[in-house]
């Protein structure tokens, strides 16, 4: 067994939630632990699916079957037979939302549309230039 690969252990709880390895029709599938292993790999690591090592196959193949199981409710079904069983300590395992970044677009930028107050505020606030002689402000015309 390599780093980041589930254990004989592992592989037996979460087995029987999975879907039948053998598809009806068609050429067979890839191995349900090969793609887990990748799956594992790949949140372990943080690699971007393209980086994903070839001993795991075509990273296509494993983003398919991750996405496709996502939709099928099968990481769900995985999670909730783990907690029924005890598997998942809560006190070890959390997870901490302080940590997720937001967009550099979504930090400190006013939005919206300009009112009128913000538009007369700006009005008389527009630059006054000096006038040479007398080194006295004069207002520049409202345009």
């Amino acid at each position: 067994m390599r780093r980041h690969e589930l254990t004989d252990e592992q592989w037996a709880k979460i087995a029987p939630f999975l879907p039948p390895q053998r598809p009806a029709t068609g050429r067979p599938a890839k191995d349900h632990r090969t793609i887990l292993n990748a799956i594992v790999w790949l949140l372990k690591t943080g690699a971007p699916w393209r980086d994903l090592p070839e001993r795991f196959g075509p990273w296509r193949t494993v983003a398919s079957r991750f996405y496709r199981w996502q939709q099928a409710g099968v990481w769900e079904r995985i999670l909730k037979a783990l907690q029924q069983e005890g598997a998942i300590d809560w006190s070890v395992n959390f997870l901490d939302g302080s940590t997720v970044r937001a967009h550099q677009h979504a930090a400190g930028a006013k939005g919206g549309k300009t009112s009128k107050r913000s538009a007369e505020a700006e009005a008389a606030s527009r630059p006054r230039s000096l006038s040479a002689p007398t080194g006295k402000a004069v207002r520049s015309p409202a345009v």
